[in-house]
């Protein structure tokens, strides 16, 4: 096997392949060797067609299809002794392949980039720090109180913090407005759900009751037709329920799998669980400033091909998104879209994976079980889960790579300069301990728009309560 590189541009590179005529033509007499004896043609018996009847019929695909399969074999064996690290799966194109001539194709691909790895210790990073209080424990407590609030109805007006359903239509200078009516609206008094105008006016009304009122929006109201307008309301209350806050009683601690010991007790798996939670927190604003450092830090040629398959993951992961949130069907999104976090994320995996093989690093066997038995005490029964991920090689694989990841951000922390930030639980959970432009990005998320006049989005606050306590 003859094998030629070219650089063609940038990290592409061609390979021209040339193989023996008399290795690719006795690969295809074998295979054709091989069809006679399933070859069925009339006038001829079963395994009795002649080699020349065969070929005459079938040559040029046999012929086609040994290629293919030469080009793949070689390709493989080609790069290996060329030491190439290919990013991508190569273009294969055939130059010959007539009878009496050596068999000749080329590969073109893009390679992995040589990556020179900077002066790490020039790494600079912020670390909040935060203690948790009695004053965090009980605002935690009274949320996961809030959260399994029920709702009773009652003959009465509503009252600040009551839950209502209302109809309502407006009117921008006479005439209907987008965005200013709705049917079924449920929402709570006084906890800032709609603007406040509106929240006014629904006041001291109980089921059945309707009234008119003006209401101004915002002047940076999401909506912009309707910013700082003020809008003429009809509203019909259709249900009026108050709020019933569960009691910290054994039966309400028996729902976060506390059975005994009482309050005390069910204070300190809060705290606990809260610790965890301010733990990783910090951890992850950690490390993200370190990947964000490291991509400043280095410059480095793409693969294509490799920020191509990385923007169809995070294209894959934003519509599994919009599956989970009920979102209905999700949009075409372009490629350009997930562009730049792509690029950057192709960027600070080659960088990490550089460091690991200078490094020679491997993943911690003892931090890898950590790992698994943390992810698994979160479910009913741990040891399924830990004896799945065990006999899951690409499962175990992913962890593996969590944990390396995390080795990375360890030894680059060693050399790096860190700077404490004084902070508080609250602004840690929140991504508020750090000034905005040190703080870790968040990603992307879509907006959408619904009917009522305000909405206060409450469930990151609940997410990040159910995970401080499950």
């Amino acid at each position: 096997m003859n094998v030629s590189i070219e650089t063609t541009s940038g990290l592409e590179r061609r390979l021209t392949i040339a193989l023996p005529s008399e290795d690719f033509e006795s690969k295809i007499t074998a295979k054709l060797q091989d069809a006679r004896g399933q070859v069925r043609l009339p006038g001829f018996r079963p395994g009795k067609v002649p080699l020349k009847e065969v070929r005459r019929r079938y040559g040029t695909a046999v012929r086609a299809e040994v290629a293919g399969e030469l080009m793949q074999s070689s390709f493989v064996e080609a790069v290996q002794q060329e030491e190439l690290n290919p990013a991508g799966s190569p273009n294969l194109e055939v130059v010959k392949m007539e009878p009496g001539i050596d068999f000749e194709f080329t590969a073109t691909f893009e390679v992995f980039p040589v990556v020179e790895l900077a002066d790490l210790g020039k790494v600079a990073v912020k670390r909040p720090v935060a203690e948790i209080n009695d004053e965090d424990l009980q605002n935690m407590v009274s949320r996961l109180q809030e959260q399994r609030t029920k709702f009773e109805p009652v003959e009465r007006a509503a009252a600040e913090g009551d839950q209502v359903m209302v109809d309502f239509s407006g009117l921008l200078d006479g005439e209907p407005a987008e965005g200013t009516d709705g049917e079924d609206v449920e929402f709570r008094i006084g906890q800032g759900q709609m603007i406040d105008d509106f929240d006014q006016g629904v006041r001291g009304l109980a089921a059945g009751e309707s009234s008119e009122f003006d209401a101004t929006f915002p002047d940076d109201y999401r909506a912009e037709a309707l910013q700082g307008k003020t809008v003429r309301f009809s509203v019909t209350v259709k249900e009026v329920k108050e709020a019933q806050v569960p009691d910290l009683d054994d039966e309400f601690f028996k729902e976060f799998g506390v059975e005994e010991g009482g309050e005390p007790a069910f204070r300190d798996e809060v705290r606990e669980n809260m610790q965890r939670e301010l733990d990783g927190a910090i951890k992850n604003q950690v490390k993200q400033q370190v990947m964000d450092k490291i991509a400043e830090l280095h410059e480095v040629q793409l693969p294509h091909a490799v920020v191509h398959r990385e923007i169809h993951v995070l294209k894959e992961q934003m519509l599994g998104q919009f599956q989970m949130g009920g979102q209905g069907k999700a949009p075409e999104l372009p490629d350009e879209l997930f562009q730049e976090q792509a690029e950057r994320r192709v960027k600070v995996g080659l960088v990490v994976n550089e460091i690991i093989k200078t490094e020679e690093m491997s993943a911690d066997e003892e931090r890898v079980d950590q790992r698994l038995q943390e992810m698994a005490a979160s479910y009913g029964e741990p040891e399924q889960v830990v004896a799945w991920y065990r006999s899951n090689p690409e499962q175990m694989q992913n962890l593996e790579m969590g944990v390396l990841e995390d080795q990375v951000v360890d030894h680059i922390l060693a050399s790096a300069q860190i700077e404490n930030v004084d902070s508080s639980y609250d602004d840690v959970i929140s991504g508020r301990a750090l000034p905005p432009e040190e703080a870790p990005e968040e990603p992307a998320e879509a907006a959408v728009e619904d009917s009522a006049p305000d909405s206060a989005d409450a469930s990151a606050a609940e997410s990040s309560d159910k995970q401080a306590t499950d």
